[in-house]
């Protein structure tokens, strides 16, 4: 029992900073509740720093402790740190700040578990915890836009999670255990196993904002606070799509083709997603159906799980671009505005904010050198070795179609002049983050280049 507890420490730390934020909120210490969260978030990422290279399980092989379940630590910890201080200046002097930052906690402590899991029961736990904290921020402040997107949020998150639930009480009994590793089994009935992979698929995909059950995500992130917007468009995703890898690590595909499965669903996201950008006219929507098509990119890296030597590599570095970039890109449209119109000028504006969201945009896009190019070449690379060229020139075309996407915000910066209007100011925290992440996102866009080769 030490032993195991001693090996999920990162996500026991995330639990108990969660408490005491909650703690501190409920004494009306907002502030002091941040800076709790920082710090135990901060702690957290560096014990699971030290624990990288650590490949064993806890609690009877229920939870896995390896490189996807600490990199989730490494990259949603500061993630959660990230989104919590644009919370800061979006909601400063809210009566609910506080309240934001436990539920930011234990929204990343249900993504934290759901990187790690090892039995169906962590998978429907962590989704749950994760979930249900981020349609609670979704609904603040208390308005009809807000509303109306937590309800679409908790509708859609009811009927996939039933869905869910469903399948995997089938698969359960059809494996006699609620263990992943159970599902590794030539003897079972692969219709059986494909119609609970694909309640699997759908319940993973709500979260991920995957298509088809991605109908929640444009409503929700335009009604919600920008700051909770971009946190609902990192956190809950990194950790479902870490959970689908985890499933497929032991799923044989002589039971389910599921690499094509998730193959067609990923080629369908992305082009959805790009396609419908297209013609958006708000800048979080537009986001929102871009988280769309980003994560069926990441579907890449999940495919190659087994198959590629790259794919591992390739969901830790495009996690960590696609945290950059759409923070990078979040904080300053929370400075400038949710309107294209908003944008015009910018470059003569403000032109190092019009700087960095280009180059959030471009890495986006995955233009080199930039993090975002490092991550989708990882995942180009994965499908390629997985025998999904196909799909990789699916995923290229669909980068081309999303650099016209993100030529809607960048066009009007520099070539149109600025409508008059209040010049709105950027607040500290809104400052740190996107100064931040745009050296991190060239950083370490280098960086990794320059590893691999």
């Amino acid at each position: 029992m030490a032993t195991d507890l001693l090996n999920i420490s990162p996500q026991l730390i995330v639990l108990s900073t969660t408490v005491i934020v909650l703690c501190l909120e409920m004494a009306r210490l907002p502030r002091a509740a941040l800076w709790a969260l920082v710090v135990g978030m901060l702690t957290a990422t560096g014990v699971a720093v030290d624990m990288l290279g650590t490949d064993t399980t806890a609690f009877s092989t229920t939870f896995r402790v390896d490189a996807l379940s600490l990199w989730a630590v490494i990259i949603l910890g500061p993630a959660t740190i990230l989104f919590a201080l644009l919370g800061r200046s979006e909601l400063k002097d809210s009566a609910r700040e506080g309240t934001i930052y436990s539920l930011m906690g234990f929204s990343a402590l249900g993504a934290m578990i759901l990187a790690g899991s090892g039995d169906l029961m962590f998978i429907v736990l962590g989704l749950l915890i994760s979930t249900l904290a981020g349609m609670a921020m979704a609904a603040h402040p208390r308005n009809d836009p807000s509303s109306e997107g937590a309800m679409k949020y908790f509708i859609y998150g009811s009927v996939a999670g039933a869905i869910m639930l469903f399948g995997l009480t089938f698969w359960a009994g059809l494996a006699g255990t609620t263990l992943i590793s159970g599902i590794n089994n030539p003897d079972l009935s692969s219709y059986a196993v494909m119609f609970g992979f694909i309640t699997l698929v759908i319940g993973i995909g709500y979260a991920a904002s995957l298509f088809p059950v991605h109908f929640w995500t444009p409503d929700t992130f335009e009604g919600a606070p920008v700051s909770i917007a971009a946190y609902l468009s990192v956190v809950p995703k990194i950790g479902a799509l870490f959970a689908l890898a985890q499933v497929v690590r032991d799923l044989p595909v002589s039971l389910v083709d599921w690499p094509l499965i998730l193959a067609v669903l990923a080629a369908l996201s992305m082009t959805f997603g790009n396609v419908v950008a297209l013609w958006q006219d708000n800048v979080i929507r537009l986001l929102a159906y871009s988280t769309i098509a980003q994560s069926g990119y990441y579907l890449l890296g999940v495919i190659g799980v087994g198959q590629s030597t790259l794919a591992i590599d390739s969901m830790v570095v495009f996690g960590v671009a696609y945290l950059l970039m759409n923070a990078g890109a979040f904080a300053i449209t929370l400075g400038e505005g949710t309107r294209l119109d908003d944008f015009k000028g910018m470059g003569k504006r403000r032109p190092w904010q019009a700087v960095g969201m280009t180059i959030f945009l471009l890495s986006l896009v995955g233009m080199p050198p930039l993090a975002g190019f490092a991550g989708k070449f990882l995942l180009f690379g994965a499908a390629i070795e997985s025998g999904y060229s196909w799909l990789a020139v699916v995923a290229i075309l669909n980068s081309a179609i999303s650099l016209a996407v993100y030529m809607r915000i960048v066009v009007p910066m520099f070539f149109q002049e600025a409508e008059d209007g209040q010049i709105r100011t950027y607040a500290p925290g809104t400052s740190f983050v996107w100064i931040s992440t745009f050296v991190l996102t060239v950083v370490v866009g280098i960086g990794v280049q320059w590893f691999l080769t």
